[in-house]
């Protein structure tokens, strides 16, 4: 008896439904996506241009459900999160999606150029008066996971990787003063790593993207502006590239001493408004922040020229960033259409310390005994994924040690994620020898932490697996 054969056209158009992608197959996964603009009032000084997509700040958030355990992956535009508004938003979206508080992982993007959740522009706002009233963000991060809810479909996850040489290493030694200074450093250790998780629907279209990759968002620090910087450039350009019917979430890696390579046009918006000569070099970033960022020299506007080469730059980053997070979305083969949903939380506690001099950086620091520091580490495991997080700034070494050592081959480190610790930079061990302002401010004793938090997350990324 002869079999009967599919035409190959037939096999063509049924591969095609799902652009690349293997076919559907039905699982228990359900997956829903939201974005909500949380871009304050414009400052009438220096009004958005309305030319960038990255000028909007966003919540988003994506939210799983695999029929047993639900979860959420949310990113805020926004320098960073206080506890406060951690411990309110988590506990409110846990209710939200009757899971435990642990399966929440909230991260912020670290723009510069954006709002801190307490409502002041730039760095500002980071710890707020616990007394105050909670930020909008809350509500605003909530509104995002119920709107996310009430789209769950069914859906498949796939993880990969790719890179991207945007970064550089920033820890440097200056080759005039001989002192440790913010510069490229070429040779310094850096994480190119661009991690991706997609989650695509039946139709094999992608409901949600979360990108993870190591850049400090410091394009626009001190220029005046608000912005998402890179990551919100970078986003948005993933989101029209699916004709906003995608959310793409990024997350910050180990980024404690990872900048963009080029920050000329920054420098130049700093310098501008700062009265100083604007250059087509590029200058040593320090002496130029130094006096704005001190209250020395009272800031003016930013030239609107210098401005749009900044915010060209910005954008312009967020693209290639994007571009390399479509490729390696693109090649996800293996989906999985019922993962496991799992999660860990422990806090490890290190030695502290406490600063006794001003010194910005290149000379030693002088310290007492501080209060010990405490440092919430997280594991949000989705089927073969382990989405780490911490609650500070890492140095990239950190991240890749975690890397090496984890049992589960798709790991990722999440930054800046679920609070914020008193501990300030979190250098790894080795890095406590150089004098950059990071190390110099740590509220850290060297040679606990990056153990600490390593052995630490390893053992929460085992507790998933059982």
């Amino acid at each position: 008896m002869r079999k009967a054969r599919i035409p190959l056209f037939v096999v063509f158009i049924m591969l095609s439904q799902f652009g690349g992608h293997e076919a559907f197959a039905q699982g228990n996964l359900r997956v829903g996506a939201a974005r909500v603009d949380i871009t304050p009032a414009s400052d009438p000084a220096n009004p958005p241009s309305g030319k960038y997509a990255h000028e909007s700040l966003y919540v988003r958030a994506i939210v799983l459900d695999n029929g047993s355990a639900r979860a959420a992956l949310i990113g805020a535009d926004q320098a960073g999160l206080p506890e406060a508004v951690w411990g309110a938003a988590s506990k409110q979206i846990a209710a939200e999606l009757n899971c435990p508080v642990e399966n929440v992982l909230m991260s912020a993007t670290h723009t510069h150029s954006g709002w801190g959740a307490g409502g002041f522009p730039g760095m500002r706002g980071l710890r707020p008066d616990p007394n105050a009233p909670l930020p909008p963000l809350v509500g605003q991060m909530l509104d995002a996971v119920r709107q996310a809810k009430a789209k769950l479909q069914p859906a498949r996850v796939g993880f990969g990787t790719g890179r991207s040489y945007l970064n550089v290493n920033r820890d440097a030694v200056d080759s005039e003063t001989h002192l440790w200074t913010q510069a490229p450093n070429l040779e310094g250790p850096s994480d190119k790593t661009v991690a991706v998780i997609e989650f695509v629907a039946a139709n094999g279209s992608p409901i949600a993207v979360y990108m993870d990759y190591a850049m400090h968002p410091v394009n626009g620090f001190l220029a005046g502006i608000t912005s998402a910087d890179f990551p919100g450039a970078a986003s948005r350009y993933v989101e029209q590239a699916f004709d906003d019917k995608t959310v793409a979430v990024f997350a910050q890696g180990a980024s404690g001493d990872q900048n963009p390579l080029y920050l000329r046009a920054g420098t130049n918006a700093m310098a501008s408004r700062g009265g100083m000569p604007i250059t087509g070099y590029v200058m040593t970033r320090e002496p130029v922040e130094a006096p704005i960022r001190d209250g020395k020299v009272k800031a003016g506007p930013v030239d609107p020229k210098v401005r749009d080469v900044l915010e060209r730059v910005m954008d312009s980053e967020g693209v290639l960033l994007g571009e390399e997070v479509i490729r390696v979305a693109t090649n996800i083969k293996r989906l999985d259409a019922s993962p496991g949903i799992a999660a860990e939380q422990k806090t490890v506690t290190c030695p502290g310390r406490k600063r006794i001099d001003t010194a910005r950086e290149g000379t030693p620091g002088t310290y007492e005994d501080g209060d010990p520091v405490n440092i919430r580490l997280g594991v949000l495991r989705i089927g073969n994924i382990a989405l780490t997080s911490v609650d500070a700034e890492l140095y990239s070494p950190i991240g890749q040690r975690l890397k090496r050592e984890s049992p589960m081959a798709n790991t990722v480190m999440v930054t800046l994620a679920n609070g914020a610790a008193n501990s300030g930079y979190i250098p790894n061990d080795t890095a406590f020898g150089a004098m950059t302002f990071q190390v110099l401010g740590s509220r850290l004793k060297p040679g606990c932490a990056e153990t600490a938090i390593v052995n630490g997350l390893v053992d929460l990324i085992a507790a998933t697996q059982k």
